[in-house]
């Protein structure tokens, strides 16, 4: 069979990998969490959803539709109360939960509930589940899960392309070479977590004999370690380094108006104990941030004016093709409206069929 119509056949039949109106029903993030004090309120717009967020005085963080169902005002200019938000135009009050509890010219409120939204903290960001129960935990880093880490928010950034093709740059073994000089061919292996995460791993040892490579297979003999672990086509949290010393950062995108990226970074670590652990932590993110900013500013300008359309794969964009049928199979949603993109029915099948990587044989 002819490898590239294979590969253009799987493209052809894609819904939601790089489609302006779709994303994948997912944590999304909001804002980091510093970002938001006690007793503050504030508008977020997040996939074309206008949203509004608050934390109360027990420090949790609530999301609301932004807008009170009396008469339209927008809720964020409205004040915390407790844990209660009181809108500002006529001073009608509403729960953590979203509960009417008191109108000021009523004894009784009726019964009326705003529209909320799962709403979690991890990695120093304030995170919003797009639907209406979670379906899966909050992205964490497979090495570092359950352990305690050390972040540091990183840069905030808006891209010209859709969140999937920012996030296929991670696996885009070719420009790793092309772009970054890399001394490493680059192959991947995959391996699902769930439906809803997929991590792609370098099982290639570097070749190279300079003498800094020479000086670092002095402390290793394994292969180094570069692997991406995605949830919901729009987290990638990149593992990089020798056995000894792993660096990770996070990728955070969502769609953006008119198709394109907004995106946060957060690098992260591993929490250290006493003065020493302190000292190497920040030394870690110190260097976490040269390496992040050494791969973003070579992607930039390619990213900022890129027009995606893989209309010559070869056998390098394997795992690139993996990924967006990793994407095609979970759960889509609408920009702005956040309701399924498909009907139940027709979602349902294409659950039961699952897509085939007509590109390998696992």
């Amino acid at each position: 069979m002819n490898l590239n119509s294979q590969t253009s056949s799987s493209i052809r039949k894609a819904k939601i990998f790089n489609n302006p109106e779709r994303f994948i029903e997912g944590w999304y993030w909001v804002i980091p969490s510093q970002n938001l004090r006690v007793g503050e309120v504030k508008p977020v717009t997040i996939l074309g959803k206008e949203l509004v967020i608050y934390r109360g005085k027990d420090k949790r963080v609530v999301t609301f539709d932004a807008y009170c169902p009396h008469m339209g005002a927008h809720l964020a200019e409205g004040k915390i109360e407790g844990n209660a938000l009181r809108c500002f135009f006529h001073h009608w009050k509403f729960d953590a939960e979203g509960m009417c509890i008191n109108i000021p010219c009523l004894d009784t409120p009726p019964s009326l509930q705003l529209q909320t939204w799962p709403t979690a903290e991890k990695y120093g960001m304030i995170w919003v589940w797009t639907g209406e129960i979670p379906q899966q935990p909050l992205p964490f880093v497979p090495e570092l899960e359950q352990k305690e880490c050390d972040v540091a928010i990183h840069s905030h950034f808006v891209m010209n392309c859709h969140p999937n093709v920012v996030m296929i740059n991670a696996i885009d073994a070719q420009h790793l070479n092309t772009v970054h000089k890399l001394p490493v061919e680059i192959i991947f292996e995959r391996q699902e977590l769930n439906e809803n995460a997929i991590i792609f791993s370098n099982t290639t040892p570097i070749k190279d004999n300079s003498f800094f490579i020479k000086l670092i297979r002095l402390f290793y003999k394994n292969v180094i370690t570069y692997s991406i672990c995605y949830w919901y086509g729009s987290i990638g949290i990149v593992t990089l380094g020798p056995d000894f010393f792993h660096i990770h950062m996070m990728v955070a995108v969502r769609l953006h108006q008119g198709g394109k990226t907004e995106g946060q970074v957060v690098l992260m670590t591993k929490k250290r104990k006493g003065i020493f652990g302190f000292s190497c932590n920040r030394i870690m993110l110190w260097l976490t941030k040269i390496v992040a900013k050494y791969f973003l500013m070579g992607d930039i300008k390619i990213l900022q004016t890129i027009q995606f359309d893989l209309k010559t794969p070869i056998k390098a964009d394997h795992s690139i093709m993996q990924f967006i049928n990793h994407v095609e199979k979970q759960q889509s949603l609408m920009w702005g409206t956040w309701k399924e993109a498909r009907s139940h029915d027709v979602e349902s099948k294409l659950k039961r069929e699952r897509w085939q990587d007509k590109m390998s044989n696992d």
